[in-house]
Parts: C-alpha cells; structure tokens; sequence
C-alpha cells in the first residue's frame, strides 16, 4: 500500500471506531482480516495512525475546527508526527486510493490555528468530566502531565536475574537496540517509532528461557518498592496475569513463601506458565473455587501483602489510547469501592511489624492517596513508610527520582512526564507492632 491509501483506510477505521463504538484492537483486526492484500508492515502502518488518532482525538479535532474522522487524522499529523501543510497536501492529492485533496478551509486552519487558547482537556487529550480529578492532582499542569500521558510508549523489559542478568540480556537484545532503563537495575527499553512493528519478543530467545519478561518500568519500580525479601511470607492479592509476581519472585531470590492469587481466577490463567518460564519454585498460586477464601488458612502471618488494586487504568493511557474515550464517571466508583473492599482483605492477612504495598496504575488522587488515608483511618494499626524511605532501594538513583516523581504523604506518584514511566502510584503500610 502507498502511504496516501494508508492514510485512507486509517480515515475508514477511526469512522467505524466512532460510529460503531467498537474498541480500536477490535476494529484493526477485523480490518486487517477484511483486506488480505495489506501486509504486516502496512498493518503497523495504519495501526500506529489509528493509535496516534486516539491520542490527540480533542486537540486535533480544536486545532482543524471540525469533528470528523479526516480531520482528526489531519490534525494528529501535525500535532503528533510534526506534518507541514506542503509534506500533507502532497499524500492528500485525490489520486487512486489517496483521500481527496486538503479544502481551503483545511489549509486555512493548518496555516493559523494552534491549541494555544485550548482549554486543558483539549491540550492534554481527555475527558472534560475529568479535568476537576486531574486538576486536584496536577493543578495548572495538568494539560501537560495528560498530553505526555497521550504520548507513545516505548517497549520495557524486566530481565529476570533468577536467570541472568542485564549486561547479558542487552547482549543478546542488541540488535533490538535496547537500553537500560533510566530508575530499574534490572529494566531494558526498546523506543519504537510510530510505523513500528511489533519487535517480536516472544520469539526471543531469551523470553522463551524466561530470561526477560515485558513490564513497564513504572511497574518494576512499584515491585522494587515493596522491599520484598529473601525469606519472606509474601502474599500477591491482585496477582493477575503475574507481572508483579514474578518481580517479587526475583527479588526474593527463590527463598520464602510466595502466594499469587485474585479474586478473578480467568485472570490468573496465564500465571502458571509464566512462572515455569521463569524458574520459579517458591509460589504457591490459589486459584478460587466458588465461595471458598483462598487464604482463609492465613490470618496475621503475612510480612507483606501487595495489592496492585484495580483501578481506573488512568495512567496505562499511553499504552491504551482508547480506553480514556470510552471511560465513564461510574466506573471510578466501582473502582473505589473494589479497592476498599481489597485493603479491607489485606489487613487481617498482615503480622505486626508486616507491611502492605498498595498499588495503582492510576494518577487519580481519590484511588490513591484518598483511598490509603481512608484506610488508614479506619485501620489507625497502619501508618505510612515515609515514602523517602521506599525510595532508598534505588540506592544512587533515590535523590533523582525523588527530585522527578511526585511525592506525598501518602506515597510516590510517576508519571509519563516526570519519570518516563507508565502512571504508577505505590505506598507502603506498616502493622505497628
């Protein structure tokens, strides 16, 4: 496909995301099993336009006045992929499969439109029911910490040191062009450029020995800061598909007791065979049956319990573009009462002198740090490690990562725009005693 028919079929695709209110994943891979002819280079193509789309779906709409799928395509070209207005007009020229020829009232708004009086929600590319929650969060920054939000993300790596280490794995990745992470010790990260295709990990050799796992560097450091230790009792309540299992699995260097469970049991599904891929020995993984508790042979043993609560997903946006779109105000409130409802299982699970790891892939201060004084208040048998305190396990990387991140009394705040990461917040809770 030329590139101007891959601006067409991507103008095809955001009408039918937007008129049929379809999720993009879903879209693109009907498109791409409706047209054959298209090859995986210009399925990545049109996948990053579409994905690019979504993430500047107000601001380019403002910037060309007009609410159309074109015209957001037009916008993000020059907002998102720095597109000139000559470069433009010569992939709009209405030949065979290319999209009809810019208007004059295209060029005019290309020529002299900006987002410079844009409100916040449409700078920073999100939901204006949601500008009063960043803003509590944020302040007058919040259209910049929401645009970097909007950003592309790049691929991370945790390399699993139960199996090597990171000198090695960039070794073997090099033709990858990984990087160390800037914060992880064990973090690798791959830029991708917006036609990338995916790098094809899982056919790597070292992801097939279970030698690196995909995990975004935000949530290394929320593993890195619970301070899991050899030797430990460590119970993962929201184990899910096992990222974070698998970290902790690391850090307690194959010692210990590791129970990995969640109250979904579909999403523990992938959990087994990542741990055997990883040489992982010391986890105990209780999936539920019926109304059974998993952990009801545990009471007040536990030296930490890590709860990555579920949550909004605000801070996931850069890998899910989407997702912000279709997000509703009913949805945070079932969240928060999930979360209340999983550290009130957390609390009797904890030793004196244990600790809990709460921690969310959102940058709402009502998840976070509302939700940790909530129980705080309800449980005065916790209280917060200074957060300072966390961050020690970064070593000599702790002074700049507090000078980037946001800190509060509650815990650590990273964002796309501080720390290069996904969203992440995590506070830790001590038992006193």
């Amino acid at each position: 496909m030329t590139p101007a028919a891959r601006l067409s079929a991507a103008i095809e695709l955001i009408d039918t995301i937007e008129k049929d209110r379809v999720p993009a994943a879903k879209a693109l891979k009907e498109w791409g099993t409706a047209h054959r002819f298209a090859g995986s280079g210009d399925r990545a193509a049109i996948a990053g336009l579409v994905w690019d789309v979504l993430r500047r779906y107000a601001s380019s709409a403002f910037l060309m006045d007009a609410d159309t799928a074109r015209a957001r395509l037009i916008g993000m070209l020059r907002l998102e992929r720095n597109m000139d207005a000559a470069t433009m007009a010569a992939l709009f020229d209405g030949s065979r499969f290319a999209p009809a020829p810019l208007t004059e009232a295209e060029q005019a708004a290309l020529s002299h439109r900006s987002l410079k009086d844009a409100p916040a929600a449409i700078a920073g590319d999100y939901p204006e029911w949601l500008d009063p929650h960043l803003a509590k969060v944020f302040g007058e920054d919040r259209a910049a910490e929401a645009a970097a939000m909007a950003s592309r993300a790049p691929l991370d790596l945790r390399v699993n040191t139960l199996k090597s280490n990171r000198d090695k794995v960039l070794k073997a990745l090099a033709h990858l062009h990984a990087k160390p992470t800037p914060w992880s010790a064990t973090g690798l990260r791959i830029e991708l450029s917006a036609d990338a295709r995916n790098p094809g990990i899982q056919a790597e050799e070292d992801f097939i020995k279970g030698a690196v796992e995909v995990q975004d560097e935000g949530s290394q450091l929320a593993a890195q800061f619970t301070a899991a230790k050899p030797g430990e009792q460590v119970i993962d309540l929201c184990a899910g598909a096992g990222g974070k299992t698998l970290a902790l699995a690391a850090m307690m260097q194959g010692k210990g007791r590791l129970i990995a469970t969640d109250r979904d049991k579909r999403q523990l599904a992938p959990i087994h065979e990542r741990l055997s891929r990883a040489g992982v020995h010391n986890a105990d993984v209780r999936t539920p049956k019926g109304e059974v508790d998993p952990l009801a042979d545990i009471s007040a043993t536990a030296d930490l319990v890590v709860i990555d609560a579920p949550c909004t997903g605000t801070g996931t946006w850069r890998r899910n573009p989407d997702a912000k779109w279709r997000m509703r105000p009913g949805a945070l409130e079932i969240r928060l009462r999930d979360q209340a409802e999983v550290l009130e299982r957390a609390a009797p699970l904890v030793k004196l002198g244990g600790r809990i790891a709460y921690i969310t892939c959102s940058v709402l201060a009502e998840e976070n740090g509302e939700q940790v004084r909530a129980f705080i208040g309800r449980h005065g048998e916790f209280a917060v490690v200074p957060p300072e305190q966390t961050a020690s396990v970064l070593w000599d990387k702790a002074e700049a990562f507090a000078e980037a991140a946001q800190q509060s009394p509650e815990g650590w705040l990273m964002t796309p725009r501080r720390t290069g990461t996904d969203g992440f917040f995590v506070s830790v809770l001590k038992k006193a005693g």
